[in-house]
């Protein structure tokens, strides 16, 4: 059975990416799924060579015939959003894809179809198989798109026989995260000692706990400050959460990213790469 891990944060720069780029050197027969599909980075580090690509197609927007508007002005008057200028032209950054001005349209002058929003790809790396995706600039549905790619994960997983799928999750709890860490068999979440840290990283917990989602904490740069980390070995021991790792500050993950590489590569002895090392066994023997 392929089981499924899950790498999350409750914020954006906690250093989510880099551990999941570490596992993908630590972990074996594996593919690897990026959901940060609103700001993808993975492929940064992994350099992946891409095979596959495909369109992504969700919501409608508003487009208007010139040659059958009379220019009645019913689509001005009925838009919400502003979307239709004084030239019988809709903007597609304001048009929501609501229809209104479809359904409104006397003459039938308005297309409303879907729309090209993204592309996500099917990519070979130095450490296996990677499904990636790039939503285009203010377009929605990001949740769709990263269920469409998780899904197919699944796919390469079952065809390739392949015993796990590591996903580098979006940050936050909104629907891209919903996405991510559904039917996920454990789920780590990628902290630090700050107080919007400490305090997202409750929401994310909170969010695993109504999926019924087994979850576990790593305090990444645990040492910039200490009380704040103790608060949250205090919260974790009433919780009855397990912090899988403690990873101390380190220019290393900084330097391995401009050599494209993650820091097992970077300093495979190094104390830094030994704690990843500790903490990825702790997380494989949570997925036995």
């Amino acid at each position: 059975m392929t089981k499924e891990l899950v790498i999350i944060s409750g914020k954006g720069g906690t250093g989510k990416t880099s551990l999941v780029a570490a596992f993908a050197a630590l972990a074996q027969n594996k593919v690897m799924v990026d959901c940060d599909v609103d700001a993808a980075d993975l492929h940064l580090i992994l350099n992946p060579q891409i095979e596959i690509t495909t369109e992504f197609y969700s919501g409608k927007t508003a487009e208007i015939n010139p040659e059958i508007c009379v220019k009645c002005g019913r689509c001005i008057e009925v838009c919400r959003f502003n979307a239709v200028s004084e030239d019988f032209v809709v903007d597609g950054i304001k048009c929501e894809g609501c229809g209104t001005c479809f359904y409104q349209c006397p003459v039938n002058a308005i297309k409303f179809e879907q729309v090209k929003s993204g592309d996500w790809f099917e990519s070979n790396t130095r450490f296996g198989k990677l499904i990636h995706a790039r939503l285009g600039v203010a377009e929605e549905n990001s949740g769709k798109l990263v269920s469409q790619i998780r899904n197919h994960s699944r796919l390469i997983a079952k065809q390739n026989n392949n015993d796990l799928i590591i996903v580098d999750g979006s940050p936050g709890i909104g629907c891209p995260v919903i996405a991510s860490i559904s039917g996920a068999h454990l789920v780590v979440i990628v902290t630090e000692p700050t107080l919007s840290g400490f305090h997202d990283a409750e929401r994310v917990l909170e969010l695993t706990k109504h999926f019924k989602i087994p979850a576990s904490i790593c305090i990444n740069k645990y040492d910039l400050n200490l009380e704040l980390t103790k608060q949250i070995e205090n919260f974790c021991r009433e919780k009855n959460i397990e912090i899988v790792g403690k990873i101390p500050y380190s220019k290393i993950f900084t330097q391995a990213m401009i050599k494209e590489q993650n820091i097992i590569e970077y300093e495979p002895d190094g104390e830094v790469s030994n704690k990843i090392k500790n903490m990825w066994h702790k997380i494989e023997n949570k997925l036995i």
